[in-house]
């Protein structure tokens, strides 16, 4: 998988939340239907602004993995001191994860596993 649409309500605030937490840069200008285009790490975000209200299954949620279990506490501290609403935290010895809410009210997860770690060796 190499993209993930989602609606927003303002785009520009979801510009911003995502490449500030995610280090995405959008492309310089939303395509002619009116896409924005965020990319990271080989990945695409597509912001597709709505006037729909957004309802989400309490299951749904994407994430990203990260290299340590120190580096998922990081993060967590870090959007919580910026007022992030965080949802779940798990610290175990083999799972370490943090799921917070975008500005649209998506769960994003922030997670280690030591599985994961343990196959990228």
């Amino acid at each position: 998988m190499d993209h993930l649409a989602l609606a927003v309500r303002d785009q520009e605030r979801s510009r911003r939340f995502y490449e500030r937490y995610f280090d995405f840069e959008a492309e310089s200008e939303p395509r002619e239907d009116g896409v924005l285009m965020l990319h990271a790490r080989g990945f695409s975000l597509a912001l597709g602004e709505t006037e729909e209200a957004i309802s989400l299954p309490s299951f749904l949620h994407f994430g990203l993995g990260l290299d340590s279990p120190d580096e998922v506490r990081a993060f967590r501290d870090r959007i919580g001191a910026d007022g992030v609403e965080i949802v779940e935290t798990w610290d175990e010895p083999d799972y370490v994860s943090t799921k917070f809410r975008d500005p649209d009210g998506y769960v994003v997860e922030v997670a280690w596993d030591s599985e994961s770690a343990a196959r990228e060796r």
